[in-house]
C-alpha cells in the first residue's frame, strides 16, 4: 500500500535535489539560505550537563541473600 503523502514528500525532495544536480553541499547551502531568509521562531536548546549516576549505598532488598 502506497502512502500518497510520503510519495509527495519524496517527489518534492527529488525535484529539489535535481535542481542542484544532487550535490549534497549545494542542497545544504540552499536549505540554510532558505531558513535564514524566513523570520520564523526557532527553538534553541543549549547543551545539557549529564550527571553521573549515584551508586547505591545498600543492596536492593530483592537482591539480598536469603
Amino acid at each position: 500500500m502506497k502512502d500518497h503523502i510520503v510519495a509527495e514528500i519524496r517527489r518534492t525532495r527529488d525535484e529539489h535535489a535535481a535542481q542542484f544536480n544532487y550535490d549534497v553541499d549545494t542542497i545544504s547551502a540552499d536549505l540554510r539560505r532558505s531558513e535564514a531568509e524566513r523570520d520564523w521562531p526557532r527553538a534553541s536548546f543549549g547543551p545539557r550537563r549529564i550527571e553521573k549516576p549515584v551508586p547505591p549505598t545498600a543492596p536492593h532488598p530483592s537482591t539480598a541473600a536469603k
